[in-house]
């Protein structure tokens, strides 16, 4: 019989349910600390609303825009962004914050179901490259095979236990599961445009970590992948895998998208 789990999402640090989904944050588990300059594309995001301030993570995906899920940019009045260092918080000399309110969400963005849970916001100025700011390689060039390696980051929670954002960006090692391994966990609202991800036990995304980049390597270019957008309702540390929204289906829409505004 088909596990009946409910997809759970936090935007921040506050739960909202949306029919059988809920908006979540989500967080590292099972992950270990990034080394600096390791992720250069990392960027954090703070989304302001007109119902508060949420945490989200993203991508650089061009020297002028972010990629993130659709949840992160759904709604927003301002934008803060940190790119160039591993520390949300504490002082880096690498690090530089940015403001802007110019985003795009997927037209066909569902947030009941999370259907085309993608994002992009464009940067008021171009960024300068160095050793700890820089691009992601490039885009998902294929469909994303089952059983691909693939590695995640992000400053969302450690623990079900432990509350709060981290300080320090951590990174997991993980798999690609097919959708009929998916739909195991979370029923059929999952559809051909997401993947579920796994690791050794309970490793993967939680709350905090909405937005993180899937990130496949081939020898020195790095490829992204896909976007977090869900976890399972039985907690972060529980074996449920975490549920991604596909890069590879989106190709199109962000390329016109960057190419025309």
């Amino acid at each position: 019989m088909m596990k009946a789990v409910t997809l759970v999402l936090c935007i921040f640090l506050t739960c909202v349910q949306a029919a059988q989904i809920k908006q979540i944050e989500g967080r590292i588990i099972g992950g270990e600390v990034a080394n600096a300059g390791q992720f250069p594309f990392a960027a954090s995001i703070y989304k302001r609303t007109s119902d508060g301030t949420f945490f989200c993570t993203g991508t650089i995906l061009y020297s002028q825009w972010i990629i993130t899920a659709g949840q992160c940019v759904d709604g927003a009045l301002l934008f803060t962004i940190r790119v160039g260092s591993n520390k949300l918080n504490s002082d880096d000399p690498n690090a530089l914050t940015l403001a802007t309110d110019t985003y795009f969400l997927h037209p066909d963005y569902d947030p009941t179901t999370l259907s085309n849970d993608i994002g992009l916001i464009k940067l008021r100025m171009r960024l300068s490259y160095n050793d700890y700011i820089f691009s992601v390689s490039l885009l998902a060039g294929s469909e994303l095979p089952d059983a691909a390696p693939i590695v995640t980051f992000g400053w969302g929670q450690t623990s079900d236990e432990t509350a709060g954002l981290v300080d320090d960006l951590n990174y997991v090692d993980l798999v690609t599961l097919s959708n009929e391994e998916c739909t195991l966990a979370f029923g059929n609202q999952v559809n051909e445009n997401m993947v579920c991800v796994a690791g050794n036990n309970n490793q993967g995304i939680c709350r905090g970590d909405l937005g993180s980049p899937l990130i496949q390597y081939s020898g020195y270019l790095t490829y992204h992948v896909g976007v977090a957008s869900f976890i399972s309702s039985n907690g972060c540390e529980s074996t449920d895998p975490s549920g991604f929204t596909r890069t590879w289906p989106y190709a199109r829409w962000i390329i016109n998208t960057t190419y025309y505004n």
